[in-house]
């Protein structure tokens, strides 16, 4: 009797695990490989999982690259794989360059976001982007601890124009939001245009004295994981529009003209890789 409960209770635990495994397999969102696949061959790991050089310094910006017709563009092939980009300013979360089949790519690496907590050396770089303001930019740290962005050099007042970016979203159960930030200001409000393989939506978000408000929300965007997408957004005074892959799904008029920097936005867990970021101003 007690050796056929041992076999009950044995084939039930074999059914519960292959039952887990599954579910974790068909219906779960694919995680990021425990090696870092973005990093390129051979390159040497830093810190834990995730390289963190220069983490919590003030990381000065330099310009992008400058195209015939006056467009800042940004393709990150002068940036060094493993380390913290330049062209950009990790302003919240774990930013760093990385490599995609050869290719030099800007990661944000989400696996080590923590509800509330907000990234290492958020004052300093606060201090690199706004100078003597930056206290009023850190009024919003709280809401900043969910929201991993990275501010774009040189391009200190985008007012009108057209943004463009590639994203692969590559890893994250709560999200893979990729997006594109614009409009920031000192005291770090901005807004944000975003697309998420995980709910193939696209959302014109707002963020004000440090609570978020959706504006424009529209559904059947299609953007599967581990494929390349672009996002683009145009700005006409204060008519935003939005688009991605081509095709526009995002028109609203804001209630005052844009203003402010730009950059690259994303959430919680997310594991996006980010290429030819290009700003064409007007």
């Amino acid at each position: 009797m007690k050796r056929k409960s041992t076999l009950i209770i044995g084939i039930v635990l074999t059914l519960s695990l292959l039952s887990f495994f599954v579910y974790r397999n068909k219906f779960l969102p694919a995680e990021a490989p425990v090696q870092l696949e973005y990093l390129a061959a051979g390159q040497k790991q830093t810190c834990g999982m995730v390289s963190t050089a220069r983490a919590g310094e003030a990381v000065k910006t330099s310009v992008g690259n400058i195209d015939k017709k006056g467009r800042t563009f940004f393709d990150f092939s002068g940036e060094t794989v493993g380390a913290s980009p330049k062209t950009f300013t990790p302003a919240v979360g774990n930013w760093i360059i990385g490599s995609d089949e050869n290719n030099t790519v800007l990661v944000v690496d989400g696996r080590k976001w923590k509800r509330g907590i907000a990234s290492a050396g958020l004052a300093d770089k606060a201090r690199a982007l706004y100078g003597e303001r930056y206290a009023e930019f850190l009024d919003n740290v709280t809401a900043y601890a969910y929201y991993p962005f990275a501010v774009a050099g040189n391009i200190e007042n985008f007012t009108n124009g057209e943004i463009n970016v590639r994203f692969k979203g590559v890893a994250g159960r709560i999200d893979q939001g990729a997006g594109i930030l614009f409009d920031l200001k000192p005291n770090g409000d901005y807004y944000a245009i975003r697309a998420n393989p995980l709910e193939n939506n696209m959302v014109l978000w707002r963020y004000k004295h440090g609570k978020r408000s959706s504006i424009s929300w529209v559904r059947n965007v299609n953007t599967p994981s581990r494929q390349w997408h672009t996002l683009k957004m145009t700005v006409d005074g204060n008519l935003i529009k939005g688009y991605v892959n081509g095709k526009q799904y995002i028109a609203h008029s804001l209630p005052t003209p844009v203003s402010g920097k730009v950059g690259l936005w994303t959430k919680a867990d997310s594991v996006v890789y980010f290429d030819d970021y290009q700003v064409d101003a007007r």
